[in-house]
């Protein structure tokens, strides 16, 4: 049998510390490795496979429009995008949208946009406010956007026009706008940085500050759209309207996407301003208007809300249990737990052993991104997991 993880250490660049199993097969909340083993998917290709994996509609969508157009380019009108632009924006406060590649890419595309939106009414503004512990994606630009000082440290000079603020704070983000500001850009909950929910009033007050100084607010929704928090979009939960959201991730179903989504006043490109190669592939659009008709046509994001609901309701009943276990905090199925001390990977690990899998989020905090169709059966499978590995660990 081939050694699959040796040919990757051989191979492929190292730039992550993979979880060792090698994953061949996947359907609902479940995968199968190559040797057979079956394991309960509460990662779901990081939060990308809403509907599970491998779910029908999204795997007859892409298998039909394989069999009838691949790939055009945006030189060409084709209607998997069209379906898909005229989904996202009926079902959203958004007027127009660019199909890209991934959430990067969206993030890329609504920098730029930002830009072109300062240079055009803001008499050439640039600056972008983000705040601290955020995650936009990995370019140059998308890593000095992020308020990671890690992950900036590697590749300075970062590239300017960025200005990372304390999170959570009004105060910081109205001391760093000047006339230079174009933008501010946010998570509705930081992910990757730590599953950190904002303060009560704080998105509002961002919104109302925008709105005094004329710039633009954008939120980056790539995990926490299309039904991950309880809602079709995360802003939907704060009583606000953003100028331009970014999406990916869940959108696709499995398949890789990003989309741009902007107000009329915010659409600012005009001809030749912007453009991917293989952005609006009919492929991935048939995917994602399949994956987004279902969430809504069957109110996949209530799912995502009850089901977290009982799940936060179970995790915290494990935080009673075992005094290690420091925080619960969440919304819908975007779940961390976090720990007194920097236990994540080993309890990453024993998970894997036992047939469930996980995200390390931090050295001391695991992250919970599971399919949006799960019912309180695998939640009761999961935390019956937990409980015994966090039982091994207090032993």
């Amino acid at each position: 049998m081939t050694d699959w993880q040796e040919l990757d250490k051989q191979y492929y660049m190292q730039t992550i510390v993979r979880v060792p199993v090698t994953l061949v097969r996947g359907k609902g909340a479940r995968v199968w490795d190559d040797k057979g083993k079956k394991y309960l998917d509460f990662v779901c290709g990081l939060a990308v496979n809403c509907l599970g994996h491998c779910h029908p509609v999204v795997t007859r969508a892409v298998a039909k429009q394989v069999k009838t157009l691949m790939q055009t380019s945006l030189w060409y009108y084709t209607i998997p995008m069209l379906q898909l632009s005229e989904l996202l924006v009926k079902n959203s406060c958004m007027d127009r949208v660019f199909i890209a590649n991934s959430g990067l890419e969206a993030n890329e595309g609504a920098v730029k946009l930002a830009r072109r939106y300062g240079k055009l009414k803001l008499n050439g503004a640039y600056e972008v406010i983000t705040t601290m512990d955020s995650f936009h994606g990995r370019s140059l630009a998308m890593t000095a956007a992020s308020g990671q000082p890690k992950m900036h440290e590697p590749f300075v000079p970062m590239p300017a026009g960025f200005i990372n603020v304390a999170n959570n704070d009004i105060e910081a983000i109205k001391s760093a706008t000047t006339e230079k500001t174009c933008a501010v850009m946010l998570e509705p909950i930081q992910a990757e940085g730590g599953v950190n929910l904002p303060i009560d009033g704080f998105l509002t007050d961002v919104r109302a500050w925008c709105d005094s100084k004329g710039i633009l607010l954008i939120l980056d929704e790539v995990q926490t759209g299309i039904g991950r928090l309880g809602t079709l979009f995360g802003y939907m939960q704060y009583g606000i309207e953003p100028d331009i959201i970014t999406l990916a991730k869940g959108l696709g179903g499995g398949m890789p996407i990003g989309a741009l989504l902007a107000k009329e006043k915010a659409a600012v490109f005009t001809l030749g301003d912007h453009n991917a190669t293989f952005g609006g592939n009919p492929v991935t659009c048939a995917a994602a208007y399949a994956t987004l008709k279902y969430v809504i046509d069957n109110d996949i994001a209530g799912n995502a809300k009850t089901v977290g609901e009982y799940f936060m309701e179970k995790l915290l009943g494990l935080k009673e249990k075992y005094p290690f276990i420091t925080d619960v905090r969440g919304r819908g199925l975007l779940i961390a737990v976090q720990f007194d001390s920097e236990i994540a990977q080993k309890v990453v690990l024993e998970c894997l052993e036992k047939g469930l899998l996980v995200n390390k989020l931090k050295a001391n905090a695991i992250r919970f991104i599971p399919p949006l169709i799960i019912g309180s059966k695998e939640v009761d499978e999961a935390i019956g997991i937990l409980d015994k590995v966090f039982s091994g660990i207090t032993g």
